[in-house]
């Protein structure tokens, strides 16, 4: 099915700094559209670096996740591992990194699922989504400020993991999703 397609993004008239932290900056853009319309749109720009999300499967077909303390809901919320990639990395060594910081093992074999942009009207983030197979024990030590809580989930009853009250992120929600596409289409 073909879909049409905007000619071109609209033009960027002018970009100011409008809030910045350590690390946030925030854009304002007067923008003009290819039929004439301008517009004021505010966008967080990002560093970017990119991110990753691992879906970790163990040998006995059990998924590992995490349960960690999230300031933006102040709770804890269970998870994938996940983090930033470091200047250097590609994504597949960010996602060995993260898994031996936060769980504890590294992995022989990664699937890079998908590459998913975060709220792309307002931010310019991407997270590469990937399944990390043939685990090994391996740790390094991470830069979170209390151990995290590793949970095992059986892998058969990933659908349960949907209605845990803790199992709210978004991206979590969607690397799930694309991993059961993934298993599907590898039977």
């Amino acid at each position: 099915m073909s879909q049409k397609k905007h000619p071109c993004p609209p033009e960027i008239m002018t970009c100011e700094v409008v809030a910045k932290s350590k690390l946030f900056t925030v854009e304002s853009l007067d923008l003009q559209f290819s039929n004439g319309v301008q517009r004021q749109y505010e966008r967080v720009r990002g560093g970017g670096r990119g991110a990753v999300m691992i879906v970790p499967i163990t040998a006995e077909n059990e998924l590992l996740l995490v349960r960690e303390y999230c300031a933006g809901t102040h709770d804890y919320q269970l998870g994938f591992p996940k983090g930033l990639i470091d200047p250097g990395e590609t994504p597949l060594e960010a996602g060995n990194r993260e898994l031996k910081e936060e769980v504890g093992v590294g992995a022989k074999q990664f699937t890079d699922l998908k590459t998913l942009s975060l709220a792309p009207s307002y931010f310019n983030a991407k997270m590469h989504v990937l399944v990390a197979q043939q685990l090994y024990v391996q740790s390094l030590e991470g830069d979170e400020p209390e151990p995290l809580v590793v949970v095992k989930w059986p892998l058969h009853d990933w659908q349960s993991l949907l209605t845990q009250v803790d199992f709210t992120e978004a991206r979590s929600v969607a690397a799930l999703l694309l991993l059961q596409q993934f298993l599907a289409s590898e039977e």
